[in-house]
């Protein structure tokens, strides 16, 4: 058997014969991609590049599939198979040709029409050029071009010979500046009018109504009293334009009897402010609400009382206030109705006190000031007009923003403009949450495109610009441009 091999190849040497495939092991090589471009062009994605086929070798009865697949960087598993450039050797070549020419291509191994079949001239420089384009699709934002090789060594078999990343994103995400934000200037405040919000709990004589700074623990009260106030009188930016008081009872005793006591421990109370503060007796306005049964509800519906169902059903069900006195008694042989006089019903005598002021209007550099003291002196305008001061990419336009919608969370334009302030310091999912709040309002839908676009959600994004842009917004039409490709980015 030896003998006879080296026989063979002897007579190969002397002839010049080729030797069958057992003894020939050459396969294709490698080969090489450049000048690779990658564009959208409106609703389309154009792809050219240039193949070196230099290194590759090809044997006669060969063919090699080059096959561009745009490949979705995403678990979607969304890909797409361009058509391929075909090398074959000499023989396979005509082989092709020919079925090409009998009308025959089913019986080729393509799953796409190829661009380009080409006879490869081993140890030549050859190379091919490739242009080609296809329908826009969204996952293409996030995609990845690859070149599948297959090498097909019979008429109909081929095998998988494994495949070249080109390109890692085809499409690369769009900066902040390619899209026009929307921001919104508030409207100048003509009346900064502000109102604050307290309670007093003072302790008073059994049904007495003068107020006593030192009854049992009422000085802490009246000191948390003249702070508030007097900070409110001493600021020379605000002006006092009235205080309104009501008066809380508990529920013991008779019903109009501690409504009446309400409101003179009320109007105690504007007397001592007028006398105290110097403030116009004609700027109160002085109410006795009388038993605070609503409150008294609440507190024993957040306890862990005991008989906490039988008092609420006796407040639900009976209507007459003095009447729900003798029930609660009864509960628990009086033992609930003590822990009700020792621990629930002290806090229910209280004092409300709103105090509404104006405030006067401030330029920027004061503003700048007053921000990082007390902002809800500032009106949305104010404020706006400080982060305007400040560089868009800075901590501090960012942060005042922020400032602004925790102030007014109500406010579709704080909302819109922190949102808008998130874009620009590329805090995309937390612009998106923020308008979420007011994703029906038409004023947010360009912004929320802007976010989904630069998180590569184009489809989104899309939706977004489209409903914008035929609502009349601008910045929302402008946008809409830039995404279906017949403007250049800014």
């Amino acid at each position: 058997m030896k003998r006879n091999v080296l026989q063979t190849i002897l007579i190969v040497i002397l002839t010049g014969v080729s030797l069958p495939a057992v003894y020939s092991q050459t396969q294709p090589d490698s080969f090489k991609v450049s000048s690779q471009r990658i564009v959208k062009e409106g609703s389309r994605v154009s792809v050219s590049m240039e193949f070196n086929l230099d290194e590759m070798n090809v044997r006669r009865n060969d063919m090699v599939i080059l096959t561009p697949v745009l490949k979705s960087n995403d678990t979607n598993g969304e890909k797409l198979l361009l058509p391929p450039v075909v090398v074959t050797g000499g023989l396979r070549n005509k082989i092709v040709n020919r079925k090409e020419n009998l009308g025959n291509q089913d019986q080729l191994p393509f799953d796409v029409q190829p661009q380009a079949i080409l006879k490869r001239k081993n140890n030549t420089s050859q190379s091919a050029s490739y242009n080609t384009s296809v329908l826009y699709r969204p996952w293409m934002d996030n995609a990845s071009l690859t070149i599948e090789k297959a090498v097909s060594g019979c008429a109909n078999c081929y095998a998988g010979a494994g495949d070249q990343l080109i390109v890692q994103n085809i499409l690369p995400k769009p900066e902040a500046a390619s899209y026009k934000l929307t921001f919104i200037m508030p409207e100048v405040e003509p009346v900064k009018a502000r109102s604050d919000r307290h309670t007093a709990t003072f302790n008073y004589i059994v049904d007495r109504y003068e107020l006593l700074r030192d009854y049992k623990n009422n000085r802490p009260q009246f000191d948390e009293v003249d702070r508030i106030i007097g900070e409110i009188r001493d600021n020379k930016d605000l002006e006092i334009t009235e205080f309104t008081i009501a008066g809380y009872a508990s529920p013991e005793g008779g019903f109009e009897h501690n409504r009446k006591l309400a409101e003179n421990r009320a109007n105690s109370f504007a007397h001592y402010l007028v006398t105290k503060f110097g403030v116009s007796r004609d700027k109160f306005t002085v109410e006795g609400k009388g038993e605070d049964w609503a409150g008294l509800r609440k507190a024993v519906s957040d306890s862990q009382m005991a008989d906490k169902q039988g008092i609420l059903n006796i407040i639900d069900r009976i209507q007459n206030p003095d009447a729900r006195d003798a029930e609660l008694i009864k509960l628990s042989n009086g033992d609930t109705y003590r822990t009700l006089l020792n621990y629930y019903y002290p806090q229910l005598r209280r004092t409300e006190y709103t105090v509404a002021y104006v405030v006067r209007a401030f330029n920027v550099e004061e503003a700048r000031q007053i921000i990082k003291k007390n902002p809800k002196l500032l009106s949305l305008n104010e404020m706006y007009l400080v982060a305007e001061s400040y560089p868009s990419n800075s901590k501090e336009f960012r942060e005042v923003f922020d400032i602004a919608v925790r102030l007014y969370p109500d406010s579709e334009i704080a909302i819109m403009n922190s949102a808008a302030a998130d874009i620009e310091s590329k805090n995309y999912d937390a612009a998106i949450e923020r308008l979420k709040k007011i994703e029906d309002k038409p004023i947010s839908w360009n912004n929320l495109g802007v976010a989904y676009i630069l998180k590569g959600e184009t489809e989104k994004a899309t939706e977004y610009f489209k409903k914008s842009a035929d609502n009349g917004n601008a910045d929302g039409q402008a946008n809409l441009k830039v995404i279906q490709g017949t403007v250049s980015p800014i």
